[in-house]
């Protein structure tokens, strides 16, 4: 039988620590980052704790443009219920952000109504892609599950701790009952 040192069961007793450390630690949330707005301040987004926030990749010349519509609306019924939507401007897909922050903001102002928080224009995808969006996407650094912006109006649905949650497509309008059951709490 071969003899135990005191060193093997330090090591050995050490790494079973650690491994059930990263295992079992805490949720990596989106409140360590800090972005800068469509008017160029910067946001820190731990000023969310407390709300669910939905992140949606924006563009201006797309055929689901028209949802900013729906995410307005969306938005002025639960801004007062702890909720809030944040709109990425991106030109990732076909050219359709083609604007300066500036046009950006006029355009969703002037065409949409839209008063919830817009960003500054970021990329969703590449080797450029914005450091919110590699958490949002990345298992790795979301501690959920891996995703890829696939077009402009993915959603991300962030719950009242930070945590991702789930993540829904283009397609899916902004007040599908998905969103709005989970808004509401509803399973």
């Amino acid at each position: 039988m071969k003899k135990i040192t005191l060193l093997s069961l330090v090591m050995l007793f050490g790494l079973s620590f650690n491994f059930k450390k990263a295992k079992d630690g805490p949720k990596p949330t989106i409140y360590g980052f800090k972005v800068k707005t469509i008017d160029g301040g910067e946001f820190d987004m731990a000023s969310l704790k407390g709300k669910k926030v939905l992140i949606v990749n924006t563009a201006s010349e797309c055929g689901f443009t028209p949802q900013y519509k729906q995410l307005e609306e969306v938005f002025e019924k639960y801004k007062d219920k702890n909720f809030t939507i944040i709109g990425f401007p991106a030109n990732n897909f076909g050219g359709q952000e083609p604007g300066s922050n500036v046009e950006i903001k006029a355009f969703c102002t002037k065409n949409y109504g839209v008063t919830f928080q817009m960003m500054e224009k970021v990329s969703v995808k590449g080797s450029d892609m914005c450091e919110i969006y590699k958490w949002l996407t990345k298992k790795e650094l979301n501690g959920v599950s891996d995703s890829g912006v696939r077009w402009n109006f993915q959603k991300y649905m962030i719950d009242e701790d930070g945590h991702l949650v789930d993540s829904v497509g283009s397609n899916k309008k902004p007040n599908c009952d998905k969103i709005v059951n989970w808004i509401e709490g509803k399973k």
